[in-house]
C-alpha cells in the first residue's frame, strides 16, 4: 500500500509480521520503553485494548502483532501525531483491528464509556512539571513532561475505562514508584506484577514495568530483571527476542 509521507517523515521496519511505522524525525519518535511495554503487556483472545497517549501508535501495532487481542485503540491528544499514527495503521492493513482516536486522555471515560476495555496500556510522560529540563519542541515536551496530563489523570481514566478485573500496564521511572503505587491504589488499581529494567547487569534500574488489576487483591510478584546490554553496543538475547530479531 502506498502512503504519502510528509516533510521529515520516514518509514521504519518493526521486525514483526512485516509491519512498518511512520515517524517524524522532528517530533517524538518511539523509544525502547514502548517496545518493552508491548512485550510485557498481555492481551488475550477476544479482549479490547486501549493505549492512552499512543503517539506514533507503536504500542497498538506491536501488541496486535504479539498478542491475541481482538481490538486495539490508540488515544492521542495531538492531532498531527494521531493522523500520522492512523496512516501507519493503514500502511499495515490494520484498519479493521486498530483505531486511532484524537482526544484528551483526561476525558477517556467520556469518549469511550466506562468499563469499555479489558486492557489499558500507557507509556506516560515521566517528568512532572517541576522536574527536568523541558524540550523547547512541543511534541517532545508533551511526550516527556506532564504538560497535558498528570499520572493521576492516567490512573483515574485508566481505571474508569477498565472493566472490573481488567488489567492496566505501565512503563515508568523507578524513582516515582511509590507515588505511582499510591495513585493507582487510590483508583482501585492494585499492582500485581513488576519487572525492573537495567541498562547493564551491574547498573541501577532506569525503567520499571507494572501490571495492575482493577479491583485486585493486594499481592505483588516481582519478576526477574530485564538487562538491556551484555556489553556496550550489544543487546542481551531477551532484548533481541522482544524486538523480534
Amino acid at each position: 500500500m502506498t502512503i504519502k509521507l510528509l516533510e521529515h517523515e520516514r518509514i521504519d521496519e518493526l521486525q514483526r509480521n512485516g509491519y512498518r511505522i511512520i515517524q517524524n524525525t522532528q517530533k517524538f519518535c518511539f523509544g525502547m520503553d514502548a517496545v518493552l511495554l508491548s512485550g510485557f503487556a498481555l492481551a488475550k483472545k477476544g479482549e479490547r485494548v486501549l493505549d492512552l497517549g499512543t503517539g506514533t501508535g507503536i504500542i497498538p501495532i506491536l501488541m496486535e502483532a504479539k498478542t491475541e487481542g481482538d481490538y486495539f485503540c490508540g488515544l492521542e491528544i495531538q492531532a498531527d501525531m494521531a493522523e500520522m499514527a492512523a496512516r501507519s495503521v493503514a500502511l499495515n492493513g490494520l484498519k479493521e483491528k486498530i483505531a486511532i482516536v484524537t482526544g484528551d486522555m483526561k476525558e477517556a471515560s467520556k469518549i469511550f464509556g466506562r468499563a469499555s476495555f479489558d486492557v489499558v496500556t500507557c507509556n506516560p510522560p515521566y517528568m512532572s512539571q517541576n522536574h527536568g529540563l523541558k524540550n523547547p519542541e512541543e511534541p517532545k515536551a508533551i511526550a516527556r513532561h506532564e504538560l497535558r496530563c498528570t499520572f493521576e489523570d492516567v490512573a483515574r481514566e485508566g481505571a474508569a475505562v477498565l472493566r472490573p478485573g481488567g488489567r492496566f500496564y505501565l512503563v515508568h521511572r523507578p524513582t516515582r514508584l511509590l507515588e505511582l503505587f499510591r495513585t493507582m491504589q487510590n483508583y482501585h488499581l492494585e499492582p500485581k506484577r513488576m519487572k525492573f529494567v537495567h541498562p547493564y547487569l551491574t547498573s541501577e534500574a532506569n525503567m520499571v514495568l507494572v501490571e495492575a488489576f482493577r479491583g485486585g487483591r493486594s499481592q505483588m510478584r516481582v519478576e526477574a530483571p530485564l538487562v538491556v546490554y551484555e556489553r556496550p553496543g550489544v543487546y542481551t538475547r531477551e532484548i533481541y527476542d522482544i524486538y523480534g530479531y
